[in-house]
């Protein structure tokens, strides 16, 4: 299936609303074979999910599969790094088995790649395999977020959250630190 990159401003109204549905139908809680299956696709994870750009499958007006890197920094070792931030990587439960989850993930990493020091994302254990076969690493060191009171940890988010180094060393001693957002801040 033909994919195309496209950013938030270009999808319009009618793309919008058309990616919405697809998001709240791979992730519905009907559907217990979704890959973060159980956790509601609420607007706070739309939200996260626009801004930057979209890995789309099938058109615009009618996608059965979405990735969406967003800028986002993330502090490591004292250094603010520009982060391409995964989120939203959804394939319409009928068109799922057929490696589109995979080709969303290729066309992620090179984006990745081609533009920011690292690539991280937040992963349920299912999903967790897809990002693993594409070079994704679950980040074992300290994480926190930055909020408006000041670096809070996150320990609960340990084990879920996965990086993609492109040209900077992590130290899992030191703590990747997220910048602040409504909802759920990794």
């Amino acid at each position: 299936m033909h994919l195309t990159v496209v950013c938030t401003a270009d999808l319009g109204p009618a793309g919008l609303r058309a990616l919405r549905r697809l998001l709240d139908t791979a992730f519905g809680p009907g559907d217990a074979r979704g890959p973060d299956a159980g956790e509601p696709f609420d607007d706070d994870a739309f939200d996260h999910a626009l801004g930057g750009v979209h890995v789309l499958a099938g058109p615009p007006c009618a996608p059965v599969g979405h990735a969406a890197v967003v800028t986002r920094r993330v502090l490591h070792d004292g250094v603010a790094l520009r982060t391409g931030y995964v989120e939203a990587v959804a394939v319409d439960p009928a068109h799922r088995g057929g490696g589109l989850g995979g080709a969303l993930m290729s066309e992620v990493g090179r984006i990745v790649r081609g533009g920011y020091r690292l690539g991280a994302l937040r992963a349920t254990e299912r999903a967790a395999r897809l990002y693993h076969r594409h070079g994704w690493r679950r980040w074992d060191g300290p994480l926190g977020a930055l909020t408006p009171t000041g670096v809070v940890d996150t320990p609960d988010e340990r084990g879920s959250v996965h990086v993609l180094p492109v040209d900077v060393p992590l130290d899992p001693a030191r703590a990747l630190v997220c910048d602040w957002r409504d909802g759920e801040l990794w």
